[in-house]
Parts: structure tokens; C-alpha cells; sequence
């Protein structure tokens, strides 16, 4: 191909030029063939590999990578160096991003369903044409508008941020459907309505660990899985020895996590009390004199039932311990506190939430360096935030889809029938749908009920953006861009939506006229720099600004200062629903399931999105080094008492149902407590996912925070016998934890071979 034609295949008038190197075609010219590397395509030295700068998309984070590219293929990915949010560094899930390019189980062409909804088979799918993909999907879409109905099409995504989403609403708001809304299991829209509540900020702001002197983690597993763990990962390490002076961290939570192993202090409280502990800890501040606001007799007033003598009994924290980290928090020079998503997974996660943000307001660590920083609503910011949905939620849509108000639902990158309890009756409501679509890169549960799905680009293959949100206390957006040529028969989503537009014409086609997804973003990013000259200095051309971009991977400041930024502020009358006196609701008798069951993400897995990935399976977990499989951590006194062994198999039931999962006796954990990882136990979504281990979601009830719609998975208790089979964990699920059995259970991962033939195979190649 000669360059002028590469050029004008791109479709963006420029090529991205990153850390040196030219970025390959983005699809494929008419006629093109596949050609031996005998002649090369220009710009492409066989051997030599180019970097390229990008946007991970395993989690919803928004770090910057670059990809090595050689030869066509992408080899490597990396954290971009100049990135603000992971600073060159990068997670076991972005890592394991290239498996998801050249996975085995990817969705390789447009398939129109002709079997069984839910099934999944191959043979309940036909492959068909693009075009023919998106003249039954357009037809069914504006048979609703022309009859005046469109508020029956609903869109559902994953979390999408910057111009995508823009694309997405305004094509929503075109056709004259208000149902765009985005979900995911964590999408800590929980600790976003306790923000707004207390703060009057509906968003997650920047919480400056790097800087803080002490931090007082609630449940926030800042070093594995919640929010943005690569940047706490980082910020974290500068706390404890970036400035000189070692950082204090005291974590509370019934279950240690990586974050709590890591910790000066491990809190092992009740479940369900971390609330009424946050508040004790802020009565005994005032009580000790340690605040001095105007405010303080209001506050004095608004506390006096949670002093630490009054709470002991409930949260399980001796009075003595409890004034202890008080005093701690007031004399910290920088105090911080969080609420993570083990306190977000209870009935009553926000008010717990609202109960840390007034320690975070009496320890006066709003708005200052080391404490929360807002992030500002300013450049692209308020145009990369999407409105959540506190009032309905998924609840909300289940709602809808049962009563027949969903007549044509779009799904992007979502799985909420994985991520859902079932008796929330998610899949009862989807089979009242008439026509549902999913946009996907694999086949998973959700997928599985649609009558069209229409496979996706990974990140690799794809143009896009993100507004990073939380970001560092500053303005982040990063460029995502094409490195390779679709391996297979895709499209990216935002392509898709466009020939959407087109096709169905009127309104929406007229506000969405582009020939391409990569021209709109070209011209979205044109106007934002012709309308404001933060982004546009130090260039002189926006051909030269776009050019940048695609180099540094974004646009970002350089510098966060903290010191400019506005003190939060808030009231007891803000936050009385923060002011409770009761722990949160656990389902069953204590009598019938004397345990209290937590669930949690797992670090490689998070939300299940991970497990089709054989790097991210044979990972060992950071606690418990299981792989391949589900566990149930249990107290070693507790298992003893039960007599469990490691490796046992055993019978985990709730009032809502039982599973089966392997023991792993674990000192971190209290004995009245057991806790399961969240992401495995796939029914579909490929070879390396289907059937592993156990999805502990299908025995919680379907409990949502009243507040913020968002569901509660630490919400029952169970009981744990023996599941009357035999086998061990080692044996059935292969574990990294070989209890010097030497056997890889069928995995080559050491080759072996005997010396006769070594000796044999050194004779013949000599």
C-alpha cells in the first residue's frame, strides 16, 4: 500500500505519530489482501517494534498504555510514563488486555439469533452481514419513532466517559428517548450520592493519599480493586516513603484485604457497623476537644449517642481503641478517610459513607493537601460526566422491562445478568423485551438473550477517549487510538451508532451526519481547542495539537494545586441520614446461618469481566494464591470448630441458595464472618470463564440502598457444611498452593524430561 493511500484509509487526515512511530491502518482498503511480510507495507520495519500511545479499557480507571506493535501485532502493553493517573505503570488487568484482542472466543461477525433466547450455543446464532446487522436493528428503531413511541428504545452501557458518551446521549436525546443509562457492578454511584448529599458534589473526588499523614480506610481496597488502584497503588507508596516522613494507614474492615494486609492497623469490626464506628471515632474528636469549629455544639448535639463506650458492644471496637485512632485522626497534620466498596455493599452504604465524610469535615481534610480534593468542573469535565441515574438504578429498568415499557433495548459492554441477583429477575424481564441487541466482544450471559449482536472493537482496533472521572485533582483526558488492524469482522461502537444514525435518517441523522466515528472525534477535539486556550497553548495548528496528542496519549495539566481549591463544607442537618444508630440488615436467622457472608472483587477478575483471560486466571490471587477457581475464606477457629481442612469441598447456603466452593482457612478474617470472590462461576463468555468455580451473587436477595439505587451485596448470612462429596481443592481446581504434591494437574507450565532422554536428544543433534 503506498503511503498516500494508507493516509487517506485512516480517515482522519493526519497519522498519529507516537514515541516515534506511525500507527497502522485502521481497517482494512477495499480489496485488500492478506501478503507475506516478503513486502512489507511501508512504515512497517519486519522485526522492529514501535510504541504507541493508548487507553486501557479493562476498568473503568481511564489509565494511559502504550502498546508495543511488531510486525502488525501488538505484543506488549505498558503504562504510559507521562500519564498523570498511573504514571507509567500498569495492572495485571491491563496486562492481560492483548488476550482480549486475540482471544479465541471473540464474537468474530454480526449474528442474528435463530434459536433459544439465553442459550448461547453457536448453533443458536447465524453469522450475517453488516449491512444486514444494521437494517434489522435501524428498522426496529424507527418503526418506534415513526409511531411516535420512542421512549421504548432504551441503551444500556457499561461506563462510558468522554466523547462516546456524548455520541451516545445525543443520538438517544436526537431520536426522543430520555432511557440512556449506564451500569456496572461498581460503579460507586453509592459514595457519589453520599458526596452530593454531604458535599454538594455529585461526583467521586480526588482523595490525595500520596500526601496524607494518616489515613483511615473504611473498607476501601485502594491497593487491589477500588476506583483507580493503580494511582492509590502509586500514591500509596509515596505515602509511606516519597516525602520522608512514613505515612500512617489503619484499615477497617471484617475481612483483611490487600489494602488491610498492607496496613499499620487492621480493624476487624462487626459487618455492618463501619458507620456507627465512623461516628463514634468523631464523637470522641469532639468529646476530646480536638475540634474547634463554629459548628462544634451542633455537631456535639448531633452525635451524642455514639460515644465509644455506647457503641463498643455494637461495633465490636473496645471504647479504649476507638478513642485511641481518634486522637490519632485529630493530630494527623494531614488526616484522610475513605469509604470503600466493602461499606458501599451494605443496605445502608450510604449513610455509612456520609458518616466518613463528616470525620473527613471535623478532621478539616476538605479541600487541602493529603485530604479530598474536588476535581474541577471545568475544560471537558462537564461535558465526560454522565448524570447517574440515584432514583431507579437497575432495579428501575427491571421495573420497566417487566411491564413491557422496553420495546427495542441496546446493550453495550454490560453483563448486569452475571453482575445481579436473581431474584432481582433480571432474565424474567429480558424475555419480555421484543427485540434486544448486544454490542459485545463475547458471547456472556447477558449477550445470550439477544436477538442481534454486533461485535466490538477492542481497544486496540478502536478510536476513542476518556475524561478521566475520578481524576488527580486536575483535568485528564486520554486519547485512545488504532495500533492494529481489526483481527476480525468488528466495528467500534461509535461506527456503529453513526451508521445507525444514518440509516434511520430525520432528526437524528441530520445531528449525527459524520461518514465515521474517527471524523467526529477529530471534530469534537476541534472545537475544544478552538474554544479554549488552556488546551490549545504552546501550538500553533490543530493538525500540530492533534499530532501531540496522539504522541503524549492525552491532554492533561502538568501539575495539580491543591492549595487553590475550596474547603468542603457540611452540616448535621446535610448529613442526618448519616447519623443512624443501626447496623446494617443481614437476611436469615442467626439461629439457621450463624455466619455473616462478604463478598468482594476479586483483584484479577473484578467484576467477572476479567475471567475469560487465561493470564488473569492463572494469576495467583494476592491473599489466598488460589487460581483457577472459587474459595471460601474461612477463620481457621472457626473451621477447626466446623471441621473443615484446607481444600475441602464445601456447601455454602444462604435463605436465597446454596453453592459449592473450596476451603481456604484464613487468620484474616473474624470467625463469625466468611467472604467469597466475585467473578467467577460464568455459565458462557468463552473456554477459559465457562464453568470455573462459583458466582456467590446468585445467593444474596436483591437489596438496594435506598438512597442510591445501588445494589447491596453484603446483605445475608449463611451456614457452611460439608458438601457430602469428596475432592480437594488441589485435585478438582488446580491452586497455586501445590501442598508439595508435585503435579501441575495437566498445565506444561515446567517441561520435564528424563536424563536417558536427555541423553538421547543430546546424541542425535550432535
Amino acid at each position: 500500500m503506498k503511503r498516500r493511500d494508507f493516509l487517506k484509509y485512516i480517515g482522519v487526515g493526519g497519522a498519529g505519530v507516537v514515541l516515534g512511530g506511525v500507527f497502522g491502518k485502521i481497517s482494512r482498503p477495499p480489496g485488500a489482501k492478506l501478503i507475506p511480510y516478503l513486502i512489507p507495507p511501508e512504515d512497517i520495519i519486519p522485526g522492529v517494534g514501535a510504541w504507541y500511545s493508548s487507553l486501557c479499557t479493562q476498568c473503568p480507571a481511564g489509565c494511559g498504555t502504550v502498546v508495543k506493535v511488531m510486525d502488525g501485532r501488538a505484543k506488549k502493553v505498558e503504562g504510559n510514563p507521562l500519564h498523570p493517573v498511573n504514571k507509567g505503570k500498569l495492572c495485571a488487568r491491563g496486562q492481560a488486555g492483548l488476550q482480549a484482542l486475540y482471544n479465541p472466543d471473540r464474537i468474530k461477525a454480526p449474528m442474528k439469533r435463530k434459536g433459544t433466547r439465553g442459550n448461547g450455543k453457536p448453533g443458536e446464532f447465524e453469522e450475517i452481514s453488516w449491512e444486514r446487522a444494521l437494517k434489522i436493528l435501524s428498522a426496529n428503531i424507527k418503526d418506534l419513532s415513526d409511531k411516535g413511541e420512542a421512549e421504548g428504545v432504551y441503551l444500556r452501557t457499561n461506563t462510558v466517559r468522554g466523547h462516546l458518551d456524548k455520541l451516545f446521549g445525543g443520538f438517544m436525546e436526537s431520536l426522543g428517548s430520555p432511557n440512556y443509562s449506564q451500569y456496572e457492578l461498581y460503579d460507586y454511584r453509592s459514595l457519589r450520592f453520599a458526596n452530593k448529599a454531604a458535599f454538594a458534589i455529585d461526583a467521586i473526588p480526588h482523595y490525595d493519599i500520596a500526601n496524607a499523614s494518616m489515613v483511615l480506610s473504611f473498607g476501601a481496597d485502594f491497593n487491589s480493586t477500588w476506583i483507580s488502584p493503580v494511582n492509590y497503588g502509586y500514591a500509596y507508596g509515596e505515602m509511606r516513603q516519597g516525602s520522608g516522613v512514613r505515612g500512617r494507614l489503619v484499615h477497617v474492615e471484617p475481612r483483611m484485604s490487600l489494602t488491610g494486609a498492607n496496613a499499620d492497623e487492621w480493624v476487624p469490626i462487626r459487618p455492618g457497623t463501619e458507620g456507627i464506628f465512623a461516628l463514634s471515632i468523631a464523637y470522641a474528636i469532639l468529646d476530646a476537644g480536638l475540634y474547634s469549629g463554629k459548628d462544634v455544639a451542633k455537631w456535639k448535639t448531633a452525635l451524642a449517642g455514639f460515644s465509644p463506650s455506647a457503641t463498643a458492644r455494637t461495633t465490636d471496637v473496645a471504647a479504649a481503641r476507638t478513642l485511641k485512632l481518634a486522637k490519632e485522626f485529630a493530630a494527623a497534620e494531614r488526616p484522610l478517610a475513605i469509604g470503600g466498596e466493602v461499606v458501599a455493599g451494605y443496605d445502608n452504604g450510604v449513610s455509612s459513607l456520609l458518616a466518613v465524610n463528616i470525620l473527613n469535615y471535623l478532621g478539616g481534610g476538605t479541600g487541602a493537601k493529603g485530604g479530598i480534593i474536588p476535581n474541577p468542573d471545568e475544560l471537558f469535565f462537564a461535558d465526560g460526566t454522565q448524570e447517574m441515574d440515584f432514583e431507579r438504578g437497575i432495579a428501575g429498568f427491571v421495573k420497566d422491562a417487566a411491564s413491557s415499557k422496553v420495546k427495542v433495548l441496546m446493550l453495550h459492554n454490560t453483563n448486569p445478568l452475571f453482575t445481579t441477583s436473581p431474584k432481582l429477575g433480571l432474565e424474567l424481564a429480558l424475555k419480555k423485551v421484543p427485540f434486544i441487541c448486544a454490542m459485545t466482544s463475547f458471547m456472556d450471559e447477558t449477550s445470550a438473550m439477544a436477538d442481534l449482536i454486533l461485535p466490538l472493537h477492542t481497544s486496540f482496533e478502536e478510536w476513542g477517549d476518556d475524561f478521566t472521572n475520578p481524576a488527580v485533582g486536575a483535568p485528564v483526558a486520554t486519547l485512545m487510538q488504532p495500533v492494529v488492524s481489526p483481527v476480525f469482522n468488528t466495528r467500534g461502537a461509535g461506527d456503529i451508532f453513526v451508521a445507525l444514525a444514518s440509516a434511520i435518517g430525520g432528526k437524528v441523522a441530520e445531528d449525527h451526519h459524520w461518514m465515521s466515528y474517527a471524523e467526529y472525534l477529530r471534530a469534537a477535539w476541534n472545537d475544544l481547542y478552538d474554544k479554549n486556550a488552556e488546551i490549545s497553548r504552546g501550538t500553533l495548528t490543530f493538525d500540530g495539537f492533534w499530532n501531540k496528542l496522539l504522541q503524549e496519549g492525552g491532554w492533561w495539566k502538568k501539575a495539580v494545586n491543591p492549595s487553590g481549591v475550596k474547603a468542603l463544607s457540611t452540616t448535621p442537618k446535610k448529613v442526618g441520614k448519616g447519623l443512624f444508630a443501626k447496623p446494617a440488615k443481614f437476611a436469615g436467622k442467626m439461629s439457621d446461618y450463624p455466619l455473616y457472608l462478604m463478598l468482594y472483587p476479586q483483584a484479577g477478575h473484578l467484576d467477572g469481566r476479567g475471567a475469560n483471560l487465561p493470564w488473569l486466571q492463572e494469576l495467583p490471587d494476592p491473599i489466598t494464591t488460589v487460581v483457577w477457581g472459587s474459595w471460601v475464606e474461612i477463620n481457621p477457629v472457626t473451621a477447626k470448630q466446623l471441621g473443615f481442612k484446607e481444600g475441602d469441598k464445601v456447601r455454602i447456603e444462604s435463605p436465597y441458595g446454596s453453592i459449592k466452593a473450596f476451603v481456604f482457612p484464613y487468620a484474616g478474617i473474624r470467625p463469625d464472618t466468611v467472604a467469597l470472590p466475585i467473578g467467577q462461576g460464568h455459565k458462557l463468555y468463552g473456554r477459559y470463564a465457562k464453568g470455573r468455580g462459583v458466582n456467590p451473587i446468585e445467593i444474596i436477595p436483591a437489596v438496594a440502598d435506598k438512597d442510591s439505587g445501588a445494589m447491596a451485596l453484603n446483605c445475608t448470612r449463611v451456614k457452611v457444611e460439608h458438601s457430602g462429596g469428596s475432592g480437594r481443592l488441589v485435585k478438582i481446581e488446580p491452586t497455586a498452593k501445590e501442598h508439595g504434591k508435585p503435579t501441575q494437574h495437566g498445565r506444561p507450565i515446567v517441561q520435564t524430561i528424563t536424563s536417558r532422554e536427555y541423553k538421547r536428544l543430546k546424541k542425535e543433534t550432535t
